[in-house]
């Protein structure tokens, strides 16, 4: 579902204006989010909302197209590293017109159209129907009904290899016309599905991809990252400058424990510098690898904040008791406030006990909070 989204989100592209795309994030409104072609997917869009929440340095919708890329990889996958730089359209004016994308009962001609709008070619048209090897038609949202494959939830070839290896016939229901596999009749093809049998051009490389598993892998993933990409004008992390990436690698050599590193970057840069996609300190990665040298030079010597909040609310103490690093414990509760409490609701000692660690640890945080 979350990689239709992606798909749906990115496929109203026009290049002819460079109208639609994925920049903007605009199925949040209508008349996209009406759009047949979307039914359903108000599911995910709701489901993805806490990672918006969790990490409001990143648009809405780069958070769509990089969870795209992420379920591609967790269901078996090519790896296509996520691009950022989207921005959210502030309200529905933006949005393309409704019908843009494919439409399952069409034929050819009607595939080349969209695709070639939007700047694809045959060999791309193919590779990127090959993602129907992924999920089933459901009744209540296309009127299709039915899977590709037998395995749904697996990312592979196998919609290729049923597509040109079995035989198949037109389906006799109530419902739009569509192809069943005649062995068992519980495998389906959408009419634009089969064209890609039919079509002599098309065939070429739907032979090709169910040959070779490899092949549509590198076709798929680079068709797939383009069509994420089309109409976005800053589709890559932006340049940092030589301060700001002083401040990255200053954090890195935090959670490393180089102190000697540190010290070098510490006037390169603004110490106190968080990571955009956790709202985290180099104090806090020093804290949660439990390293105590590199910990006494932050708190002490660069005088990073010890009650910073990470996007989840924790503190540096907080990492350094869920992993139960008592000498860093030590070294913060001499000046962090004890009563702070992240967004689960828990303070440092809450987290100690959730987390099983020592009665010495425990110990040493009861006392502190006793003093108070």
């Amino acid at each position: 579902m979350v990689i239709r989204l992606a798909w749906h989100s990115a496929g109203t592209f026009d290049k002819r204006d460079n109208t639609g795309g994925s920049n903007g994030a605009t199925m949040r409104f209508e008349p996209e989010s009406a759009d047949p072609a979307n039914a359903g997917l108000h599911i995910i869009r709701d489901m993805l909302l806490p990672v918006s929440a969790n990490h409001p340095e990143l648009s809405t919708a780069d958070i769509w197209c990089a969870s795209g890329c992420a379920a591609l990889e967790f269901l078996g996958g090519p790896k296509i590293q996520p691009t950022f730089g989207r921005l959210d359209a502030p309200s529905g004016v933006y949005c393309p017109p409704n019908g843009r994308l494919p439409d399952a009962a069409q034929g050819a001609d009607h595939l080349r159209e969209v695709f070639g709008r939007m700047g694809f070619n045959d060999q791309e048209i193919v590779a990127l129907s090959g993602a129907h090897t992924l999920g089933r038609c459901h009744l209540v949202r296309s009127g299709f009904d039915g899977p590709w494959t037998r395995n749904p939830l697996k990312f592979d070839n196998a919609f290729f290899k049923n597509l040109m290896f079995l035989e198949w016939r037109p389906r006799q229901w109530d419902g739009p016309f569509q192809y069943e596999d005649v062995l068992t009749g519980e495998l389906m093809m959408l009419p634009t599905d089969m064209v890609l049998r039919t079509d002599p051009k098309f065939k070429v490389f739907a032979e090709l991809y169910a040959k070779d598993e490899a092949a549509f892998f590198n076709d798929f993933g680079a068709a797939f990252s383009k069509l994420l990409n089309l109409g976005v004008k800053a589709h890559a992390t932006p340049t940092r400058t030589p301060k700001e990436q002083a401040g990255l690698d200053f954090m890195e050599a935090a959670m490393h424990g180089s102190v000697s590193v540190v010290r070098k970057l510490a006037p390169q840069c603004d110490v106190h510098c968080v990571e955009p996609s956790s709202g985290r300190t180099a104090l806090h990665k020093a804290a949660f690898w439990g390293h105590v040298g590199t910990v006494c030079f932050l708190v002490n010597e660069a005088g990073l904040n010890v009650n910073a909040l990470d996007y989840n609310g924790d503190t540096p103490l907080h990492d350094a008791v869920r992993f139960g690093h008592y000498q860093v414990a030590e070294i913060l509760l001499a000046k962090t406030d004890i009563t702070i409490r992240n967004r689960d609701g828990d303070d440092p000692i809450a987290v100690a006990i959730k987390y099983r660690q020592s009665d010495k640890l425990i110990g040493l945080l009861t006392s502190k909070q006793s003093k108070l």
